[in-house]
């Protein structure tokens, strides 16, 4: 077999079904011939946000694989590496490279040495014999520890030449490496003599798939949780301990516990300081924190334990520890810490209803976002949001209550992605609702993929918050909107998603809201992508940090 042939056998052996993709790549004959299906993407950033979904609807058990053409191709893939790297989501990137005597040439893009920021790893394959080495440790990397992407570059002279001997591959399942029981005794005993504990659980909770030990810990420990805008599902928004997530937006409930919490348990978490997260105050507070990658401790917060290790080992490790302690009793605070959590947020809720039960037109957002959630089956949907406005208007109100139903992301803001979020999930989870919310300014970065979920087809229910303008930048470029119009820009995109074969539909009253929703999920289970174009206000109002309850 030559080098493009035996990296197909390695995909197939790791699980792989499809290869997202955009020509001119050898892989792409040498995959289809193989059995796995291409996936042609209209623009390369789409098939690295399609492969992102694909690896966390899996928990990271799936590593996706990413092929482009050398030169352009893969420059113009930079984006989507550097978002899979920011969000921590494995996937193996195989784009083709310059001929050898010609990759190191300047000007000639070279994968090896311009992805080493945004990725795990890079390398160069620069011999047939090891193409078989350079895979075996690409999806190691991507796989082991904290997970991110992977960049191997195969010059374009290499994928026909032979490779020698019979393929020995064997693919490394995920390690998982439990804590120190010493942590683990330590960590109960904060948490137990701790008279406000917070639980903020971050994406490690996913990856590890801890969702019942996590259940279990906090019926157990009863106390609070919060989650990161990536851990989010990872406990039901429903469950009277649950404070929701927080992000730039966030319920009141959450800032509040924030602020007067004095042990935080991070699990799965980095604490990564972000504007699109939640901002810790330091004074007065304890830190633990959980995870598989040392290099997160003390990164933004000061921690007083660290537990190091696979969330799940060290939440059914700190669950035993727990019921050993209580004898296998909660303590009777569960009734006292709902009614903390609901006095919170009932006055935000009652202040908020102005706009999430409102019946203007344009729309606001809110009441769209309300409808749809009365309206859907929410435990047999996925949701992910688009940066800007959309994250901050849903991430709040949006209550999850299954695990992965809802991709959340922050720490790199790309307009465009929550599109092929979208479409990854239907791929990974083809019997949900999948769906993405948007705006006008993002949909112009990626939006001619929608014709990617039409051709394949992958039927995603796609919302668009049409405002006709960046209304996050209003303030900010108040000149330049004043005498140049600068933030405006315009579209019919319910008529635009129909020309490109899918379902269409333009709402401009709150009476139409919900029969629009309705006949898009028929659509989509008729097989077709449905784009819901809400014309909804250019009032910008967020439930932020300085809204007047501090949320």
């Amino acid at each position: 077999m030559n080098v493009a042939q035996v990296a197909a056998e390695i995909f197939k052996r790791e699980g792989v079904t499809h290869l997202f993709a955009y020509p001119l790549n050898a892989l792409t004959e040498s995959c289809a011939a193989a059995g796995i299906h291409p996936v042609i993407v209209r623009q390369e950033r789409a098939a690295g946000n399609i492969a992102d979904a694909v690896a966390r609807m899996t928990s990271g058990e799936t590593v996706p694989v990413v092929a482009c053409q050398h030169g352009p191709g893969v420059e113009n893939l930079f984006g989507a590496i550097a978002q899979a790297y920011s969000e921590g989501v494995p996937m193996v990137v195989v784009p083709a490279g310059y001929a050898r005597n010609q990759s190191w040439v300047p000007g000639n893009f070279n994968s090896a040495v311009n992805f080493q920021h945004v990725a795990k790893h890079c390398e160069q394959v620069t011999t047939s014999d090891s193409i078989v080495s350079a895979l075996r440790r690409a999806f190691s990397i991507a796989r082991q520890g904290r997970p991110g992407p992977v960049v191997v570059e195969v010059p374009i002279d290499m994928w026909t030449q032979d490779v020698a001997g019979d393929l020995v591959y064997e693919p490394l399942p995920k390690i998982l490496s439990a804590p120190d029981p010493r942590d683990i005794s330590a960590t109960a005993e904060m948490l137990l003599n701790a008279k406000r504990p917070l639980l903020y659980v971050g994406q490690g909770v996913h990856y590890s798939k801890g969702w019942d030990a996590l259940k279990k810990v906090v019926e157990l420990l009863e106390a609070p949780v919060t989650t990161s805008l990536e851990g989010k599902s990872a406990f039901p928004e429903t469950h009277p301990l649950s404070l929701g997530s927080g992000g730039v937006a966030m319920p009141a409930a959450v800032n509040q516990h924030v602020q007067d919490a004095d042990v935080v348990f991070g699990i799965g978490a980095s604490f990564t300081a972000t504007s699109f997260g939640i901002r810790f105050p330091t004074q007065g507070k304890k830190f633990i924190q959980n995870t598989n990658d040392p290099s997160a401790f003390n990164r933004s917060v000061p921690i007083s334990r660290g537990v190091l290790g696979d969330s799940r080992l060290a939440l059914e490790m700190l669950y035993e520890e727990l019921s050993d302690r209580l004898k296998g009793k909660p303590r009777g605070l569960t009734a006292e810490v709902a009614a903390r959590i609901k006095s919170q947020n009932d006055p935000w809720l009652k202040d908020w209803s102005k706009y999430t039960d409102s019946n203007a037109a344009p729309l606001s957002p809110y009441r769209v976002i309300r409808d749809i959630q009365a309206t859907l089956d929410v435990s047999n949907t996925i949701v992910t949001h688009d940066a800007g406005s959309p994250r901050d208007e849903l991430s709040p109100f949006w209550k999850s209550v299954t695990p992965l139903s809802y991709i959340g992301w922050g720490k790199s803001t790309q307009l465009g992605y929550g599109l092929g979020l979208a479409m990854g999930a239907k791929l990974a989870r083809p019997d949900k609702i999948c769906m993405n919310f948007w705006g006008d300014a993002a949909i112009g970065m990626t939006g001619m993929d929608f014709e990617t979920a039409v051709r394949f087809p992958m039927p995603i229910l796609s919302i668009l918050f049409n405002n006709f303008g960046m209304a996050m930048e209003f303030e900010l470029m108040k000149t330049s909107r004043e005498k140049f119009k600068s933030t405006d820009i315009s579209g019919n995109y319910a008529d635009w998603a129909k020309s490109l074969g899918g379902f269409g539909l333009r709402v401009t009253e709150p009476s139409q809201i919900v029969p629009a929703i309705k006949a898009g999920v028929e659509a989509t289970r008729n097989g077709k992508p449905a784009l819901l174009e809400f014309i909804t206000t250019q009032e910008k109002v967020y439930s932020t940090w300085t809204h007047k309850y501090g949320s």
